[in-house]
């Protein structure tokens, strides 16, 4: 789980640097935005260097809408929405794309829930025709509801309570957000989803799955006044809906360091250090948020990044070593250190050195060579990511869904590029506070033989 974030993560930085660095290589892509009577945003991104065509439909709901009690009812809806509608029953939806040569396919996240189509651009019609049925006329029967819920509670068995590192992922988050938006985990906590009823799901479906409460993006071989006229055609109809009032749970302030233990039947021992911090979206001072970005890539941007070159090659305390931030999540999260301590060496150890690394943030202006250094990697990969037209719009979908807006991305390599030394220490002094620390070790039980 804190692999495959991290990878997320790093690859939207990918797509945001392609992004902003498109107009130096080819035609600028057009990315324009229209809402809809009913409350629908769509914004569609004209890409015209093959006739395909990705369409996502971004609905504002995922875990950190969830209280206790209805855990995991998102990632649940998000399965129950393959099983069909009067106009296409069972996986008559998936059946439909697949005989139009496309492919589709869902996600959800702690802030949003995304379903997706990738399409030849001719077909994009049918796409439309198909979400904006499945929008308002899903049929949640028990029958399927019995199995599916076993699908997703083999899920949680799988990725969580069978994967020890997974599992104090879980419980970190847990701790370090005790009663914040990301206390829960996205797939729901096991007794809620043995609680779970399909009242649960037609609740959260009509509650939530409204035009209103949606953003539909468009990227591939489109003009985009087609693509509105389209939009309008299937989705126009749909009646908005009063959404629920949202309470955004606050956290309550740090008092001081938590410090859990997970003892599991486990290889090896694991560690989790996050600090509170702040996000693009909720911090006050945008710049914090940048300077947390390179920072992040200071010490974990590669071979050459400092956690690697110091306490993997050079002390060789860590067997594996990093950090992660998501700087475009809507609340406050946690910039997180994680870490492996190599063979012959303790957690102690490894936390020890990890605080050293911090302290020389705090003492030590980077040098401007090893700044540059950094932005030279995040920014190196400029084209890597630019040609996926479903990378482009999941980017889209994602800062629309979390309220900061696509604009962000024509902006985001300039303000990387303008991030000080002084930013740096700035961050590292402010945010680097025992009193916002939150640790969790995985310690591994013995098991008999």
């Amino acid at each position: 789980m804190k692999t495959w974030m991290k990878k997320q993560v790093s690859l939207l930085f990918l797509i945001l640097i392609g992004w902003s660095s498109q107009g130096s290589c080819m035609e600028k892509a057009v990315t324009v935005e229209k809402k809809l009577d009913n409350g629908l945003k769509v914004v569609v991104r004209e890409d015209h260097r093959a006739p395909v065509v990705v369409a996502q439909i971004w609905y504002k709901v995922g875990s950190t809408k969830e209280r206790r009690g209805n855990t995991g009812v998102s990632h649940a809806l998000e399965h129950m929405m393959f099983q069909g509608t009067p106009t296409l029953p069972g996986d008559g939806f998936a059946g439909l794309i697949s005989q139009y040569g496309g492919r589709n396919n869902a996600f959800t996240g702690e802030d949003y829930t995304a379903y997706y189509e990738e399409l030849d651009t001719a077909n994009l019609a049918v796409s439309f025709e198909a979400e904006a049925d499945r929008m308002q006329n899903l049929i949640l029967s028990p029958e399927a509801f019995a199995k599916e819920i076993q699908v997703v509670i083999e899920e949680r068995r799988t990725r969580t309570q069978d994967n020890p590192q997974n599992f104090t992922w879980e419980r970190f988050m847990a701790t370090a957000n005790p009663t914040g938006p990301y206390h829960n985990p996205v797939i729901g906590w096991q007794d809620d989803l043995d609680q779970m009823t399909i009242e649960d799901l037609r609740d959260w479906y009509q509650k939530w799955y409204a035009p209103n409460n949606a953003t539909l993006v468009v990227v591939g071989d489109v003009n985009a006044e087609n693509v509105f006229a389209l939009a309008e055609r299937y989705f126009g109809k749909i009646p908005s809906r009063q959404l629920p009032v949202d309470k955004p749970l606050k956290e309550i302030p740090a008092m001081g360091e938590k410090r859990i233990k997970v003892s599991l039947p486990a290889k090896l021992p694991y560690m989790i250090w996050g600090y509170d911090v702040p996000t693009l979206k909720s911090t006050d001072q945008e710049s914090d948020a940048y300077a947390l970005v390179l920072t992040s890539a200071l010490l974990d941007g590669g071979e050459s990044a400092r956690l690697q070159r110091d306490l993997i090659r050079g002390q060789q305390v860590a067997s594996s070593v990093g950090t992660h931030y998501d700087v475009f999540k809507p609340f406050a999260t946690q910039f997180v250190f994680v870490g492996i301590p190599a063979e012959g060496h303790t957690t102690s150890e490894l936390e020890e050195k990890i605080q050293e690394q911090i302290q020389l943030l705090k003492t030590q202006l980077v040098s401007a060579e090893e700044l540059q250094k950094a932005k030279t990697q995040l920014l190196a990969q400029e084209v890597f990511e630019k040609d996926s037209m479903s990378d482009q719009a999941t980017l889209l979908g994602l800062l629309e869904t979390v309220g900061l807006s696509w604009p962000v991305a024509d902006s985001f390599v300039e303000k990387i590029k303008a991030v000080t030394p002084e930013q740096i220490q700035h961050v590292a002094q402010k945010y680097f506070d025992p009193q916002r620390l939150t640790v969790a070790e995985l310690v591994p039980e013995k098991t008999a033989h």
